[in-house]
């Protein structure tokens, strides 16, 4: 029998369905650098992406209540397709009614607010209404500080009524001249407003709890 030529293991490895020999050094991609250091000896951070912005909202509606209210009209503004008035807090009931009377928003789809702790003024009313012939939606805004009390618009919408104890009973903002401004979900005796920033999101009123569930706590 024929001397076989001699192998190296690794190949004879290979030729056996084993693991194939290392390729050519040189032929191997070498591992991206890092990214360059910061001052300080840290990677900078990667650049944060920039999102939609509100963009100015022109539209013959919006001339027209410029052309009634005045400076009452701050800011005409559309996000993503939604369409919005800031507006001064005296002017809001009157522009709210024009809005009905005059540009046909009948439906007040929510009165609701947003909380902003760090802003002078920190509760945003807002107020969401629709065009049934129009098919179309827009939100009004207006700021007030803590304690301030907000227009009322049970006179222009009645369901209002409703919607500004909800605003009241989470955010703890009063309307003036509404019907009724007791809470309505929590009980009247609760301390404190769910939807401000400032309430933790497992808080509750421990008293309340215990003198009137008798348990320690509804947790």
């Amino acid at each position: 029998m024929a001397d076989e030529t001699k192998r190296n293991p690794s190949d004879q490895q290979s030729a056996q369905g084993g693991v194939a020999p290392p390729a050519d050094k040189a032929a191997i991609p070498e591992k991206p650098a890092p990214p360059a250091a910061a001052a300080g000896g840290h990677a900078a951070p990667p650049a944060k992406p920039t999102g939609p912005a509100a963009t100015p909202w022109e539209h013959e509606r919006v001339a027209r209540l410029k052309a009634a209210y005045g400076s009452g009209i701050k800011e005409a503004l559309t996000y993503l397709g939604q369409n919005y008035l800031i507006v001064n807090k005296e002017s809001a009931f009157d522009v709210l009614r024009a809005i009905r009377d005059d540009e046909h928003f009948e439906y007040l789809v929510d009165v609701t607010c947003v909380h902003y702790p760090d802003r002078e003024e920190p509760f945003e009313v807002v107020w969401i209404l629709y065009s049934f012939a129009k098919n179309e939606r827009m939100r009004v805004k207006a700021s007030f500080k803590d304690g301030e009390k907000a227009p009322s618009v049970v006179a222009v919408w009645p369901t209002a009524n409703w919607l500004e104890r909800e605003a009241f009973d989470m955010f703890g903002v009063e309307f003036e001249g509404p019907p009724d401004m007791r809470r309505i979900l929590l009980p009247d005796g609760w301390k404190g407003y769910p939807l401000r920033k400032d309430y933790g999101i497992i808080q509750q009123d421990d008293r309340w709890v215990q003198e009137n569930l008798g348990i320690e706590s509804g947790q």
